[in-house]
């Protein structure tokens, strides 16, 4: 569903007085630098340098390795200005390192709130840096300002104030197997997202306020068992806001479920006509009982937004409604839920939005960054914005419309889409993991590419009931649990001059972490069983890679420094998809010999 609003160089001290040293340094970054999550505001990924290349990359070998002593899922994205990294670890400890040897400069400790309990497990996916500070967000909701130069706090606010009710396993019949196994996280409010530094302002989003009853598996190794989404008032609207750089102070506040027209058309397809097998009889005739659903709406903010500098916009995707699975609760389009949108960056004003799914009922986030490029079509270069689905198609859609302009080819396998869950369990995939997550996909602009790493995770949606009793109906929700069926990943390259599949690779586990293309012709991308690899980005031809203790499951970076390129990633694995743990951040590089020649 479309729908139109109106209206709506290093980074030094002595920069700090210049919220545009910031911004220009981010628009257009120098090849020795990574100053952004996505590098540069377009989120691309893409690396200018050449050192390394299809013809040098089997020489690549590990220049330094910092050990940060936390194990546990680590997703970060390194930063790289002025020769030195900013690294955010799990649980948001801070480190600055010297990016050519991988020496520590400080380190910031971070200190929980003792009353705020962790949503969504301890992943951070990295700091913004600028104006002379570091920016994180945190587990439990804090946005926090670093000196650069010493990792003291400059200033420390609560992006939210106060908790939200959460589900537990209290609200299942005593007789439910699930009402009596260990968990890993429920609804709740927490901060994952890298921010982003634009003009003065430090933007980013909430996490967690749909995210259901996630219960473990018995194995370490295994991946997350169930997710449940209980009927209940939980959660809350999520957010992307504006903060000023030097105070804190909030600027603008976008909430991703609006109080009025959250219900949408109530639209029995999605935009490119792909039914949902929506019961809309029955959601119109409940929809009186449920006129405050968008108290609880959710609508996460997971990754990055993009900024289209020239033009003033901004875009993010929204993650899924609340209750997650569970929709009997909320009837109609559960706006702004499942969406892409483009907002005025300046003001926060909605400018346009394009809902991939409306009442979402299978955990299709929009998880994976959004990539500015210019779109060529017909000869044409025509402003656009990618984004690589939960769904598993690669969508193109108009940057100043919000129109759908393609939609690509399944990078990965798909059955039963859209299929609501029964009693008897109904397995369908791509399922709540994706499709692609949140890991960042690459574009190279001048081939019209797009590089995604892909999951092939079957996923069975299964609807319990418990037996009415003692004047109670029962409590009926939705889960979600792995189905016992090969997994795998899927590494993909799309055309996105016709969105054709160009090569695909099929990875041994399913692909979280996420993509790095060089105009050394290399992408760069990590796998669960702890393999670093390099393939040729014209072919898919795997060229490298380099054996790790734990999960290389973080985006690469590559940077340069006295002449050098290197390429850095987190290797800490990922809990979610019972990927070894560590706390190693590895950097390669080719030896002098081979840079001489």
């Amino acid at each position: 569903m479309l729908a139109l609003c109106l209206g709506g160089s290093a980074i030094t001290a002595a920069h700090a007085a210049s919220p545009d040293a910031t911004t220009k340094n981010i628009t257009s970054p120098s090849s020795a630098e990574w100053p952004s999550f996505g590098r540069d505001y377009n989120n691309q990924r893409f690396a200018p340098s050449t050192q390394i290349s299809t013809g040098n990359v089997k020489d690549l070998t590990k220049a330094w390795t910092f050990k940060s002593g936390v194990n546990a899922s680590f997703q970060a994205t390194p930063i790289v200005v002025d020769g030195v990294m900013y690294l955010s670890l799990p649980y948001d400890h801070v480190v600055a390192l010297d990016a050519k040897t991988g020496a520590q400069l400080w380190r910031y400790e971070h200190d929980r709130r003792k009353d705020w309990q962790m949503c969504c497990g301890p992943a951070n996916r990295g700091v913004a840096v600028g104006n002379g500070k570091v920016f994180i967000g945190t587990v439990d909701s804090r946005l926090i300002a670093l000196d650069a130069k010493t990792g003291k706090v400059v200033w420390d606010i609560n992006a939210v104030d106060a908790a939200v009710l959460t589900e537990g396993q209290e609200s299942l019949d005593q007789d439910d197997p699930n009402s009596h196994k260990k968990t890993s996280g429920g609804t709740g409010i927490g901060i994952s997202m890298a921010p982003v530094v634009y003009k003065g302002k430090v933007i980013v989003g909430i996490t967690g306020v749909g995210y259901g009853l996630h219960i473990d598996n018995p194995r370490a190794d295994a991946p997350l068992g169930a997710v449940i989404g209980v009927t209940g008032r939980y959660g809350r609207p999520g957010f992307l806001a504006a903060f000023d750089v030097n105070t804190g102070k909030r600027v603008w506040q976008f909430d991703t479920i609006p109080a009025k027209g959250w219900e949408g058309t109530f639209t029995p397809t999605t935009s490119d006509g792909v039914n949902l097998n929506r019961d809309l009889d029955n959601e119109k005739a409940t929809f009186a009982q449920y006129q405050d659903a968008w108290r609880f709406g959710g609508g996460s903010a997971w990754t990055t937004p993009a900024i289209d500098t020239q033009r003033g916009l901004l875009f993010f995707g929204i993650g899924n409604p609340s209750p997650q699975m569970n929709d009997i609760s909320r009837p109609g389009d559960n706006l702004y839920t499942v969406s892409l949108v483009a907002l005025d960056v300046e003001t926060g004003k909605l400018r346009w939005h394009y809902q991939q799914v409306p009442h979402d009922v299978w955990g299709y986030d929009l998880a994976s960054p959004p990539v500015l490029f210019d779109w060529v079509h017909d000869g044409k270069h025509i402003p656009a914005v990618g984004q690589a689905g939960k769904t598993g198609w690669y969508y193109v859609n108009d940057r100043l419309t919000g129109k759908l302009l393609m939609k690509s080819e399944a990078f990965v396998p798909q059955h039963n889409l859209f299929a609501k869950a029964t009693t008897e369990g109904v397995t369908l995939y791509p399922g709540i993991l994706g499709g692609s997550n949140w890991s960042p996909s690459a574009i190279d602009q001048t081939k019209q590419r797009a590089y995604v790493a892909g999951i092939h995770a079957p996923i069975k949606y299964t609807l319990h009931e418990a037996p009415p009793k003692d004047g109670n109906p029962g409590i009926r929700y939705a889960s979600s649990e792995p189905a016992d069926e090969p997994r795998w990943g899927v590494l993909s390259s799309i055309d996105l001059s016709n969105g054709k599949i160009a090569w695909q690779q099929k990875i041994e586990q399913p692909m979280v972490g996420g993509v790095l293309i060089t105009a050394g012709g290399l992408l760069f991308t990590g796998e669960g069983n702890g393999n670093f690899d390099a393939f040729d980005a014209a072919n898919g031809d795997l060229l490298w890679q380099s054996k790790n203790d734990a999960g290389v499951n973080a985006p690469p970076i590559s940077y340069e420094i006295d002449g050098v390129q290197y390429i850095a990633v987190a290797a800490g694995g990922n809990s979610i998809f019972g990927y070894k743990a560590g706390d190693s951040l590895v950097v390669y590089a080719l030896p002098e010999t081979t840079v001489a020649k």
